[in-house]
């Protein structure tokens, strides 16, 4: 209720109302009904009270009373607060005006909550409650006598107080001029009950505070005065004030249900009967604002012995709960009394936690395909994440698993800092999901079109020219349409799987949605399932008409509401990818790594300040070595034992510290990184992997990969010695409770970044050739519209044509593809089907080149599709103590050729990869028995074998482990270990001869090499 009404903000013109039979029922629809419902539709955000709306602080105190206080005196609350040697009081203070209008000559009121009274209390549902509310303001009267007049003030204040001159007055009275809210007097206004047959009134008298800021604005120039008075004084000392009682001595002169009537202190001077103390505080202490303001003050919150009497009271009984109860219930807050009431604040200040925006991460999530029907496990969320909790990634009839990515929604304040994350608990979410595969719909892959040497290379032109019609070629796009899903562990329902896409008409299932026990989306991509139709080999390594895959990818978009409240979210993009083959690993160039010198060089990321050891050069240098368990090369030069085995650990103190003892070391290994103007063709310089040109022959120097300008850098500064030395050689990797997982152990300022980190630690950035998850358009900044968040384009404004031809002027053009993107945009650059890449993705690829040749480097993509392998039965020797010494080293160091288990021939292979993908090995780490389980994994365990010969072997072992082939059938460990390119086998009519004198002049076994044309190393067919 106004207690001191401004022109109201209800409307004009509000329904009839009973005034003089339903009084109450009148006020009520006026605050509660009308004004607040009036600011619930303008969309006032929290809903706040009908009146003394502007807050100016919470302050808490303590009630006491003197020892000596007369038995007669000692009722109610204040016979407690003589029990308990005093009561903890909550003050809000706040005045009768918009939160938006000036504090000057407007009313005063406080709300006083005491706790610790024992009793029932008069307010029903509340009954049970230990609060003891006083509700004050700072003028004497009211301006109305009775809920009737109050009800017919409402209804037209205007010509009320032209009928009633004293109303008038009294509203003119109370707009008087506040020093101070710790300086005012505040009166109880209305009279209540002391015990049985005698009423009173409450009065409040200000007995000493600190003096004010001198330095403050004056009243009359800061709109919000008493707000900064009340944090200045009580910051700077308690403030002190003395509860008087008015008792009742004239019926006659002191009405019970006449509110404008003065009481008058000389027919019944008020008595001392308590003090009220309000401590020495920051009233802006975290979470005292919110606590004092959230508070609901009702006078009937009261023992019986303090009953409010009179019209007045019985409808500030009504009005006071209806209210309370509508701004609770809008602003989501308990419609119940406080426990105990809330402590000093102890807490450092907090920070803003209103949630203004929201994104999901991560913000690119990468699932793959698997074979298994049913099973899966969750991607990576975090870098280094442990495998599986099951142990496996194959289920229990050696399928492959499909790797699930997990999207998650976290919540933003406006300073752009992660407050929460949003779940089923805390909010409510909705995700859809649109993925489309349009591979076949799409170009060929000749060679990356943003390089200088796809001008050399064929025409980039459309895929299945031939195999439908022009105006058909929607029929070669796979596209389900979008999803839809929410709630908690939904799964398995027809309507959240991607399974309504056809391709030539034939069905194709994509992918499914699924919720977690959190509401969490859960994208699971297809089963591997790759066919064409008619029925046809696949013969080419990317572009092979006819035929589909499974892979997809598209947006990802949450609707977020917050107790009620819709929140703006970011959207992500989800991107299903071929299998991972060695899950644990990692490439030297990471897409994370590429992204980041992608949004550093457009200026969307700062480029980092200081280069730390530990951040980012010890990656590097673990990549390089990490990479032994997947290429024999590898593992000779920077495996165990290695010429450059950075993770021994005397090496790693000496690169990790500075000093000028280690100044050429570092030099020396920065030196041999590979700079591309300097280094040429050469295949010397590290990392020796193969580059967007590579070819046989070699055509540019970017035949083999080098290092972002990003790593390169800060791996310059570190040889340099600019560098923070901040390597813990007893560190470890974060560890998950049980319970939780990897991320939940991180601060949650973290975990967002963590997760997009994760997803593109996990992909490669090696040769886009033309890619392994994604390929070259992803270092292009047009692609974004922030750091890692792929640019949506509108559905109403699809993509243009590009012709039959795409060059490279087109794709780079303003209007080209590498802008906002539609469902299927970035997997369509990749090969169709993916298996038939995946099967050219091998190290050695050779020409004849002579004696120098290495079979085992360069190589492609060893960290997704290993190239040589510890096998399980070399495994069990070098780690079995009762083996010979040298049997063990040799069993160590030997490697198997992992897609050995595929047919020598090169057609026959790719088709055999589409059909038997799910039983090739998974790499997996192995712990060596002997070796202590607190020892760091890369630390060398010496085994001795009771002869006095050690055995030196790291702690523990990735190992070919889960092969789905029957090992009665094991080839030969170097089967098709050798890739000879025979150019004239490119003539069908030669080819047979070519490819039998090409191995037959091999100096290898037969069995070893795989002979033939092969197209991924012949992109430029007129290279001599």
């Amino acid at each position: 209720m106004a207690e001191s009404p401004e022109v109201s903000d209800s409307p004009a013109q509000p329904p009839p109302r009973d005034c003089a039979d339903e009084p109450i029922a009148g006020i009520t629809a006026e605050f509660v009904g009308e004004r607040m419902g009036d600011r619930v539709a303008r969309g006032q955000d929290p809903l706040l009270r009908p009146v003394f709306v502007k807050f100016h602080g919470a302050a808490r105190g303590v009630l006491t009373v003197a020892p000596d206080l007369p038995p007669e005196l000692c009722v109610g609350f204040l016979r407690a607060a003589a029990e308990q040697g005093g009561l903890t009081a909550w003050v809000r203070v706040s005045s009768d005006t918009q939160p938006e209008r000036p504090d000057l000559r407007r009313t005063v009121g406080w709300g006083i909550k005491l706790f610790g009274v024992p009793g029932p209390k008069l307010l029903q549902d509340d009954t049970r409650a230990d609060t003891q509310d006083l509700v004050l303001q700072n003028h004497d009267v009211f301006f109305v006598d009775t809920a009737r007049d109050m009800c017919e003030f409402q209804l037209d204040q205007a010509a009320y107080q032209q009928q009633h001159p004293l109303t008038r007055q009294i509203l003119a009275d109370m707009r008087k001029p506040v020093e101070s809210t710790l300086t005012s007097t505040y009166w109880g206004v209305l009279p209540y009950a002391f015990g049985p047959d005698r009423h009173v009134k409450y009065k409040l008298v200000p007995a000493g505070c600190a003096d004010g800021d001198p330095r403050a604005v004056p009243p009359d120039e800061d709109p919000s005065f008493l707000r900064g008075d009340l944090r200045h004084r009580l910051a700077a000392g308690p403030a002190a004030f003395d509860l008087l009682l008015q008792f009742r001595t004239d019926p006659d002169r002191m009405p019970l249900d006449r509110a404008t009537v003065r009481w008058e202190e000389s027919e019944s001077a008020p008595v001392r009967v308590a003090r009220l103390t309000l401590h020495q505080q920051d009233t802006a202490a975290r979470g005292q604002e919110e606590y004092g303001d959230n508070l609901a003050f009702n006078p009937w919150h009261s023992l019986s012995e303090h009953e409010p009497v009179g019209s007045m009271a019985e409808a500030r009984k009504v009005v006071y709960r209806a209210s309370a109860a509508r701004r609770r219930d809008a602003n989501g807050i308990p419609a119940a009394e406080p426990g105990p009431a809330r402590p000093s604040a102890a807490e450092p200040h907090g920070r803003d936690t209103r949630i203004v925006r929201a994104a999901v991460h991560p913000a690119i999530g990468v699932a793959r395909v698997g074979d298994s029907a049913e099973e899966f496990f969750l991607a990576p969320e975090v870098d280094g994440a442990p495998p599986p909790a099951t142990g496996t990634y194959k289920d229990a009839s050696g399928a492959l698993k499909r790797q699930a990515v997990r999207f998650r929604v976290y919540g933003y304040n406006a300073a752009g800092e992660a407050v929460a994350e949003l779940t089923a608990d805390n909010a409510d979410l909705r995700w859809t999901v649109e993925v489309a595969n349009k591979k076949a719909a799409w170009y060929q892959f000749q060679l990356a079109l943003d390089i200088p040497e796809a001008a050399q290379a064929p025409a980039t032109t459309l895929r299945n020219l031939t195999t439908v019609p022009a105006g058909e070629r929607d029929r070669l796009a796979i596209r389900p349409g979008p999803r839809s899903i929410r709630g908690r562990e939904r799964a398995g329902k027809p309507e959240y799987a991607f399974d309504t896409g056809t391709f030539l008409g034939h069905p194709v299932y994509l992918g499914e949605l699924r919720t977690d026990e959190a509401g969490r989306l859960l994208f699971l991509g297809g089963r591997g399932v790759s066919a064409s139709y008619p029925p046809v080999q696949a013969t080419h390594f990317a572009n092979n008409d006819g035929w589909h895959d499974d892979t997809c990818d598209g947006p990802v978009t949450a609707q977020v509401r917050i107790d009620g409240r819709s929140v703006p979210v970011d959207p992500a993009w989800v991107v299903v990818a071929p299998p991972n083959f060695a899950p644990e690993l990692t490439s030297v160039r990471t897409m994370y790594d590429l992204m980041c010198d992608t949004f550093v060089a457009a200026g969307m990321l700062a480029p980092p300040e200081r280069v730390s050891f530990t951040h980012d050069v010890l990656p590097v240098l673990r990549r390089l070595c990490d990479l032994q368990w997947v290429n024999r090369g590898f593992a000779a030069l920077f495996g165990h034992g290695g010429r450059e085995h950075f993770l021994a650990p005397g090496r790693l103190a000496e690169l990790a510290g500075h000093g000028t003892r280690r100044d050429e070391l570092r030099q020396q290994i920065w030196a041999m990184l590979r700079d591309p103007e300097r280094d040429g063709l050469s295949p010397v310089p590290w990392p020796p992997i193969y580059g967007d040109s590579m070819s046989v022959r070699p055509v540019s120097e970017r035949q083999h990969l080098a290092l972002s300008p990003l790593q390169y850098g800060m791996l310059a500064r570190w040889a340099a010695g600019d560098f923070d030395a901040d390597h813990d050689p007893a560190a470890t990797p974060p560890t998950a409770a049980p319970g939780s997982t990897a991320l939940d152990g991180l601060p949650l300022a973290q975990r967002p970044a963590a997760l997009d980190r994760a997803a593109l630690s996990y992909c490669l950035a090696d040769a886009f050739h033309p890619g392994c998850e994604l390929s070259w358009p992803m270092r292009h900044a047009t692609l974004y519209s922030a750091p890692f968040r792929v640019r949506h384009r509108d559905p109403a404004r699809p993509e243009p044509g590009y012709g039959s031809t795409l060059t490279p002027q087109a794709v780079l053009a303003i209007d080209g593809p590498l802008y906002a993107q539609e469902p299927g945009g970035l997997t369509r650059w990749m090969a169709v089907p993916w298996q038939t890449d995946t099967a050219r993705c091998r190290s050695g690829y050779y020409l004849g080149f002579g004696p120098r040749y290495d079979p085992y480097l360069p190589t492609f993509w060893p960290a997704r599709v290993p190239n040589h392998v510890l096998t399980e039965e070399n495994y069990r020797t070098a780690v079995d103590p009762a083996a010979d010494p040298e049997e063990r080293r040799t069993a160590f160091e030997d490697r198997a050729v992992w897609d050995r288990w595929l047919p020598s021939d090169r057609i026959a292979q790719m088709n055999a990869m589409v059909k038997d993908f799910g039983k090739l090995g998974i790499i997996a780490r192995r712990e060596v028995p002997t070796a202590d389980t607190d020892t760091d994994r890369d630390t060398d365990r010496d085994t001795d074998t009771g002869s006095g010969d050690v055995v030196s072997l790291p702690a523990s072992m990735l190992v070919e482990s889960e092969v789905g082939f029957h090992p009665e059938e094991a080839p030969p460990p170097l089967r098709n270990l050798v890739c000879l390119h025979v150019p004239e086998a490119a003539d069908p009519d030669v080819r047979e001869e070519a490819v039998a004198a090409a191995i037959a002049a091999a100096d290898r076994p037969d069995e070893e090499v795989l002979a033939g044309y092969f197209e991924k190393v012949a992109r430029f067919p007129e290279t001599p």
